[in-house]
């Protein structure tokens, strides 16, 4: 009796953990991620430019594809 071959085991890239802690993913799928710019030099920044950057945003769709990269795991 023949010995069964084994199958090359799958090689799984493993999530980055300091871009998961910085991204939500949502229920539909859409990543929402939180804006650059806020807190460096926010003296020379209007009320209205803090409130806004404050909030956090959905990501581009253009940049799904590289931060699937980064969350698959």
């Amino acid at each position: 009796m023949k010995a069964k071959a084994k199958k090359p085991k799958k090689i799984r890239m493993k999530t980055k953990k300091t871009y998961a802690k910085r991204t939500k993913v949502t229920g539909s799928g859409k990543v929402t991620v939180r804006h650059n710019y806020v807190s460096h030099f926010a003296a020379n920044k209007t009320h209205k430019q803090k409130k806004h950057l404050a909030a956090s945003t959905v990501l581009h769709p253009t940049d799904a594809k590289r931060n699937a990269q980064l969350l698959q795991g």
